[in-house]
């Protein structure tokens, strides 16, 4: 059998391009407040993954059936029927503190290691800005650069 070819990986596509490029206004204005809450937690300009996702940092990874690769540390995708944010699904000890945010957080659905919301005015931009700092803290101590 052979191994299923990774589809996510970082491409030269130019963000701010991606961006201008979402047919709605609103998504456009959203994505750059996601890209700005990222920059600041993050303190680094992102990259494209794959055709849709906006990523910040890398991190190579295992599985336990011996599938690897590379994926971003952390990311969004500013997607039509929601903005998707790639959060890690494992706090750890810090569980409880990301159950907190996300009871503060405002209407939003979560999945596995990712985190829909249908608009940003629907949510409290500053609790989310914490999701995301707690998610890149507890990435930065899993898979240390």
């Amino acid at each position: 059998m052979s191994k299923a070819e990774i589809k996510t990986r970082a491409t030269e596509v130019d963000v701010a391009d991606f961006i201008a490029a979402l047919p709605a206004e609103r998504r456009r204005e959203e994505a750059a407040i996601i890209d700005a809450m990222h920059r600041r937690v993050t303190g680094l300009d992102p990259r494209m993954w794959g055709p849709s996702i906006i990523g910040y940092g890398s991190y190579d990874y295992v599985y336990d059936s011996g599938r690897s690769g590379t994926m971003c540390r952390a990311g969004f995708s500013p997607r039509k029927a929601a903005l998707t944010l790639y959060l890690t699904d494992h706090h750890g000890d810090r569980q409880a503190d990301a159950d907190a945010l996300l009871a503060r957080l405002g209407k939003h659905k979560t999945g596995a290691a990712c985190l829909y919301v249908n608009k940003l005015a629907d949510i409290d931009l500053s609790v989310l800005e914490a999701l995301i700092a707690l998610s890149w803290q507890v990435m930065n101590e899993r898979y240390p650069t």
